[in-house]
């Protein structure tokens, strides 16, 4: 497994790298991809804004985005590279407090959903929805015991 976490604009340690790191490779050792290569970046709402508006023309910050590398044209030529997960850490921060969680559970849960779009799952439809977020939560407990914590049984959802 090779995954890469980095930071953009935000000094915030609320959440280490490391921890970012050992979740990522917990929740692909789960999906049986140890030879996946991931990237994971963490950043401020700025750098996420700016992400959003230029690829998905929504002109506002977002928690997670997802650049799957085996999607589109030349997507077979990826290999075993997934691609990449941008997580906002301030809108992460925000969204744990409006819920009363951890941001590091916040992240763990946006990390799960990012990497879930890399490998196809979407949630267009309420029965996409059901089982994406089966999938979320099943990834975040095994991150979560690995990490020595524990889940909540009742996850935000997006």
């Amino acid at each position: 497994m090779n995954v890469s976490v980095s930071r953009s604009g935000t000094p915030s340690r609320l959440v280490t790298n490391a921890a970012v790191l050992a979740d990522a490779e917990a929740m692909l050792r789960l999906l049986k991809l140890p030879r996946a290569e991931l990237s994971v970046l963490l950043c401020d709402d700025a750098t996420i804004h700016a992400l959003n508006r230029d690829y998905r023309k929504k002109d506002k910050p977002t928690d997670v985005l997802a650049f799957a590398m085996r999607e589109g044209t030349g997507g077979e030529l990826a290999g075993d590279v997934l691609g990449d997960v941008i997580i906002s850490l301030e809108t992460a921060k925000r969204q744990a407090g409006e819920r009363g969680a951890r941001t590091a559970d916040e992240v763990r849960m946006l990390l799960a959903h990012g990497l879930l779009h890399l490998l196809g799952w979407d949630h267009r439809t309420d029965a996409e929805d059901k089982r994406m977020r089966a999938e979320t939560d099943r990834l975040v407990v095994a991150a979560a015991r690995r990490a020595g914590g524990t889940a909540k049984k009742k996850l935000r959802r997006r």
